[in-house]
């Protein structure tokens, strides 16, 4: 196991203690469905509870991450904005993405599916919510790598994808248009 395995296996291993429900998301879990990729960062998405967050943050400053101070990590929270701490001797960074009030985020996350991973079962976002969130990124950033990544995911998995509830989220995510040149762009 690398060092930023073992780092993120740590992280994922306090938020089960710590009993603070997550997701895996971003490029770990674009690399579960399309073309693998390096990275040196994870995306986590996490339902916090005050108390069971501080006890977390608390353990991860014990065992060498930088964690941002408690008046940043409560403007985070109440802005749904990410955070993230950082695993100091393999500058591992983790991004910690408060679960969303909208509705495209609330269905998200009951849909995560576990994947072993890491030694375990471990809930990681479908592949049709990791597309949206891809193009949703892209649309935000003009980002070719969240296109790039979107796209291998509908390389490798296309025929079992749920277009129907692609096209619906799209459509309220106001990514359509990339999700129809992803299509246009399998087909030529």
């Amino acid at each position: 196991m690398t060092e930023f395995e073992q780092a993120l296996k740590f992280v994922l291993d306090a938020l089960e203690q710590a009993g603070i429900p997550y997701m895996l998301v971003g490029s770990f879990a674009s690399n579960l469905y399309g073309v693998p990729r390096a990275t040196q960062d994870a995306d986590i998405v996490i339902v916090p509870d005050p108390d069971k967050l501080r006890n977390f943050l608390s353990t991860l400053t014990r065992e060498g991450f930088y964690v941002p101070p408690e008046s940043s990590v409560r403007q985070a929270l109440i802005h749904e904005c990410p955070f993230n701490v950082i695993h100091v001797d393999s500058g591992f960074k983790v991004d910690l993405i408060p679960k969303r009030a909208r509705p495209f985020s609330q269905q998200e996350f009951q849909r995560r599916v576990k994947i072993h991973f890491l030694g375990k079962l471990r809930p990681f976002a479908t592949p049709e919510d990791t597309i949206l969130t891809k193009l949703e990124w892209a649309k935000g950033s003009e980002g070719r790598r969240q296109l790039e990544d979107a796209a291998a995911i509908v390389e490798v998995v296309g025929g079992e994808l749920d277009w129907g509830y692609l096209h619906r989220w799209a459509v309220a995510l106001g990514v359509k248009e990339l999700l129809e040149k992803l299509i246009s762009d399998r087909r030529g």
